[in-house]
């Protein structure tokens, strides 16, 4: 389905609900790049349904899946701009108005578990932090969900940074690009469409695409045999911003409501993720996929490029704040001797 009837048909059911959100207090127009049949896109509406049913009707929301209204980069800035009221899309993706935003959206490398993540989150300033990022473009950040660390897909074992060496694999662009090139690997930038033909032609010997769950049902392991797991490298979080100026609005009952809806998606969203990519690591290592779990020594020494590209990658003072706040709180937590 093209973008234009996609958009079409999310606003047909913009229409369809305006009658029976017409008595709620506030309605919110939410976007998110996920489709409504994937895990992600039930686990936002399983959160819509939540913020419903907990405020008895005095908030209504009308969901717009699978970026059917602006592309998923632009939602940002639709709800900025009141054309949406909230983001459910990615941090990551509003890098070009501040580098901050990627230390929100993927501090790459810095953290082995989501629930690390989450602790940095509520209880090592990065709440804090990251509001007044948000707050300086008329946004209110509600909080982040991860599903997974991100696993590698590789031709060749993968047993340690030393195996990165030469390397060449699929990349996304940035800042990982960076961190891999200075350990040596070859990153080649390019799109997802073309990632399974230059595996089998040999063009790259691996690829960075998702979580282990995700990269299995893609099929990259019928191509590659072996997989980092779990991930030490990438650790994407989504993110629910609100336009400010509404969530100021709102009574502080409504508030907590969205607050604590979102933390609870958050929680069960992880743990999804979690059961799905061991089922994966298990399937796959009865279909002769071997599977290489990093030492802690070697995820350090990863942990230390990834830190090292941040300061390069760092062009704003909220950004070098936000990695300050992340060094702090690695060496609080034992993942660095940075004390």
């Amino acid at each position: 389905m093209n973008r234009t009837i996609m958009a079409g048909v999310a606003l047909a059911a913009f229409g369809a609900t305006a009658v029976s959100a017409q008595d709620a207090e506030f309605t919110l127009r939410i976007q998110t790049h996920h489709s409504p049949e994937s895990i992600a896109g039930k686990s936002a509406a399983q959160f819509y349904d939540d913020v419903e049913t907990m405020s008895g009707g005095r908030i209504a929301i009308e969901p717009f899946y699978a970026s059917a209204v602006v592309k998923s980069a632009e939602t940002f800035d639709a709800a900025m701009n009141g054309i949406l009221d909230g983001d459910l899309t990615s941090g990551a993706y509003q890098t070009g108005k501040d580098s901050a935003f990627q230390f929100v959206g993927d501090p790459m490398g810095g953290y082995d578990t989501p629930w690390q993540m989450y602790a940095f989150l509520y209880n090592g300033g990065g709440l804090e932090a990251a509001q007044a990022l948000y707050n300086e473009y008329g946004m209110q950040l509600i909080g982040w969900w991860i599903a997974a660390p991100e696993s590698l897909a590789s031709a060749r074992p993968l047993t340690s940074p030393a195996d990165l060496e030469g390397w060449k694999f699929r990349s996304p662009p940035g800042m990982q690009t960076q961190i891999f090139a200075d350990l040596g690997a070859s990153p080649i930038v390019m799109d997802f469409t073309e990632v399974f033909t230059s595996l089998e032609s040999g063009i790259i010997e691996g690829a960075d695409m998702s979580n282990l769950a995700v990269n299995k049902s893609s099929g990259l392991y019928d191509v590659v045999k072996h997989a980092t797991f779990p991930g030490f490298h990438s650790m994407p979080a989504d993110h629910f911003a609100i336009r400010k100026d509404l969530w100021d609005s709102m009574p502080e009952d409504l508030q907590r409501i969205i607050d604590v809806a979102m933390q609870k998606l958050a929680f069960r969203i992880t743990l999804t993720g979690s059961v799905e990519t061991l089922q994966a690591a298990s399937d796959l290592e009865a279909q002769g996929v071997t599977i290489h779990d990093w030492s802690q020594e070697d995820r350090r020494t990863f942990r230390e490029a990834a830190v090292a590209a941040w300061s390069d990658f760092a062009t704003t003072d909220a950004a070098r704040e936000l990695i300050d706040l992340h060094k702090e709180f690695q060496a609080t937590i034992g993942l660095t001797d940075d004390r």
